[in-house]
């Protein structure tokens, strides 16, 4: 089972702003259902349910490829 990244949208936005979806990426970037999750949960379960391993984020502005930014659920 692959990594893949829950990520909050929008991307990069700044301080205070509300997160108005999520994203279930692969380590390019790529969705790997094309859907925006209206929750953090929905978008976990959509990813184990695909059989992916999901990684949430840690921080607000995250590289993918650091595992300090991620962490696993």
């Amino acid at each position: 089972m692959p990594n893949v990244y829950v990520e909050p949208q929008p991307t990069g936005r700044p301080e205070g702003t509300a997160i108005t979806h999520y994203t279930v990426e692969e380590t390019n970037g790529k969705s790997i259902d094309g859907k925006e999750h209206p929750t953090q949960a929905d978008a976990i379960a959509a990813a184990k349910k695909a059989g992916h391993k999901p990684l949430v984020a840690r921080v607000r502005n995250t590289t993918k490829g650091n595992p300090d930014h991620w962490r696993a659920v």
